[in-house]
């Protein structure tokens, strides 16, 4: 039978050597609160996945909406744009709360041009399918642009949003 203590002490051990050798990547975090905090991401990246895949199939599938020039082209860039705003909202208020700045604008233009390159990541998985390899399918479309593209852009923009557009603290806020 083990000891209890000891494997309670191991995961101590594993826990406190993470949040010290990785102190810059946390931010100053502990591994529980970064871990609550990539779960409020994923969650929220859930719910724009959501709205981005249910928006791309009614435009490029389901309505007979006019639209400029490759029909699913156009619908993913419209459907990423909608979810844009939709994540924009959730991460700034739910996911990144403690840690957004006081400039609304400057968050919002970053968030955007970030989201911009996430959905550039998409597209062009999604043109590589297309063009490159002929696959002009729905389920093609689906698997490059939405799995592939989506994994890719996730990466992407989970780093960016951590570093670059959710700077600011709780200490910074709790001291002004």
């Amino acid at each position: 039978m083990k000891d209890d203590s000891a494997v309670s002490g191991k995961e101590k051990s594993l826990v406190s050597w993470i949040e010290t050798h990785f102190s810059t990547l946390l931010k100053g975090q502990t591994l529980r609160q970064w871990f609550i905090e990539f779960i409020r991401f994923c969650t929220v990246g859930l719910g724009s996945y959501i709205v981005d895949v249910g928006i791309f199939n009614l435009l490029a599938y389901q309505w007979n909406v006019p639209l400029p020039g490759d029909r699913s082209i156009s619908a993913k860039v419209i459907s990423v744009s909608i979810a844009i705003v939709f994540s924009w909202v959730m991460n700034r208020l739910w996911t990144f709360g403690d840690q957004r700045t006081d400039n609304r604008g400057r968050e919002f233009i970053l968030f955007v041009a970030v989201n911009i390159g996430g959905m550039l990541i998409s597209l062009g998985c999604l043109g590589f399918s297309r063009y490159v390899l002929g696959l002009k399918t729905q389920f093609a479309d689906n698997i490059s642009a939405n799995i592939v593209g989506l994994v890719l852009g996730t990466i992407f923009r989970y780093v960016m949003y951590r570093y670059t557009i959710f700077t600011g603290s709780s200490a910074d806020k709790n001291n002004a």
